[in-house]
């Protein structure tokens, strides 16, 4: 693990020298690679689904740990997407010239060495690299054990590619081992980690907030309500939240809870109707408007299913609505469904998430579909970067400042 952070430090120096041209060039080959290896990657892909089916993982996981060739070819045209992005590194962000004289400069600049923290999803290995590579920041990756046969397989294609570059293949580097203390240690890797970014679950993310030293952005964790208001459009609604919570489940921008107003209490049914497959959990007040609902606990409220799985609560008022809403949700995305303006301004102020949506599905909380292109993830906090990180988000800047002599 040392020698792995020691070949971060040198790998993150080599990167932030490469040219946007030269960036791009690499990330070109590096899709390439990816398709000419389709049949590579989907063959050291099927022993992971093998053994994760083997081991009795949820259905909703095993599609996130599925590669084929559709997802591949999407991987390839990832890359594609952010060699037509803008290099975030380099630019200038502000200039002042002070009354003394002295020339000041604020340039953003790589982070450093980025880690990743991350379960499942062996896609997030082609994401992380080329988004970091891209603003110019070198990877330490540590991806699940039930991913580890496809994530060696495209460590070792995205190395390959940097070589025929002759560019510093370090600046990708996966740690292949999978007990526990080796996580443990890269949290601990300040000298040689500059910020550290777990995308996973709930409770992957929080093992990584309580044991890291290394700075957190959080990400990923998505508890996302829907509110249905008291004045609403029936068929929006129904749509709404069919494709929030049945599009994709298991994705952290998919509805886990809905709230809904008591006046509104009869499009219940109607939903349960729809989502047919879905299992309810609701308070007591929606049981007695639909008995096919089972009781729900507290954890229900704050539970981030990734499953046909919904809780249900259902309230007097608006601000209850938000109440619990900010109560019990993961600060990622919401939406309020309704016909009332004020309502609707009401909750896109007091709600605390990075996303809030009026009359739309959580499902666009993700950095292609707002028109950031390609994101690292969806950060749930406040500082330095909030919602979909994408390539700015990955750089931090420093001041250059010029004098003649200047002394204070």
């Amino acid at each position: 693990m040392n020698e792995l952070g020691y070949n971060a430090k040198k790998a993150a120096h080599d990167c932030q020298h490469l040219s946007t041209t030269q960036k791009n060039a690499i990330l070109r080959d590096m899709g390439q690679a990816l398709v000419d290896n389709t049949q590579t990657i989907i063959n050291a892909n099927r022993i992971d689904v093998y053994n994760a089916h083997d081991s009795k993982m949820s259905q909703p996981l095993i599609d996130r740990l599925t590669l084929n060739d559709t997802r591949i070819q999407a991987m390839k045209e990832s890359c594609d997407q952010l060699i037509e992005l803008d290099d975030p590194v380099g630019v200038t962000l502000n200039t002042t010239q002070l009354e003394n004289g002295l020339n000041i400069e604020k340039i953003s600049v790589p982070l450093g060495v980025i880690g990743i923290i991350y379960e499942s999803r062996p896609n997030v290995t082609l994401d992380a690299f080329a988004l970091c590579f891209k603003a110019g920041n070198a990877v330490v990756l540590k991806g699940g054990k039930e991913a580890l046969n496809t994530n060696i397989t495209l460590e070792s294609i995205i190395r390959k590619v940097l070589i025929s570059h002759n560019t510093n293949p370090h600046i990708i580097q996966l740690i292949k081992s999978t007990d526990r203390e080796s996580t443990l240690q890269m949290m601990k890797m300040n000298d040689a980690i500059d910020v550290l970014i777990p995308r996973g679950s709930a409770g992957l993310i929080q093992a990584v907030i309580q044991n890291s030293t290394i700075p957190v952005i959080e990400t990923g964790a998505g508890n996302c309500h829907i509110y249905i208001d008291e004045s609403y459009d029936e068929t929006l609604a129904l749509q709404i939240i069919e494709n929030a919570k049945l599009q994709r489940l298991g994705v952290c921008n998919a509805a886990e809870s809905l709230v809904i107003h008591q006046k509104a209490h009869a499009i219940l049914p109607k939903i349960i109707d729809q989502l047919r497959t879905v299992t309810f959990y609701g308070d007591l007040r929606s049981i007695s408007i639909d008995p096919r609902i089972q009781p729900a606990s507290q954890e229900d409220f704050y539970t981030e299913y990734l499953d046909t799985k919904l809780s249900v609560k259902v309230v007097d008022t608006l601000e209850e609505a938000i109440e619990h809403i900010n109560t019990h949700n993961t600060k990622h995305s919401e939406a309020i469904i309704t016909t009332n303006p004020s309502h609707a301004e009401t909750f896109l102020n007091d709600i605390d998430a990075a996303c809030v949506y009026v009359n739309a599905s959580t499902r666009f909380t993700d950095g292609f579909e707002m028109g950031m292109g390609a994101e690292i993830g969806i950060s749930t906090q406040k500082l330095h970067a909030r919602g979909p990180m994408g390539l700015k988000e990955l750089t931090s800047y420093k001041y250059k400042i010029r004098g003649e002599g200047q002394v204070r």
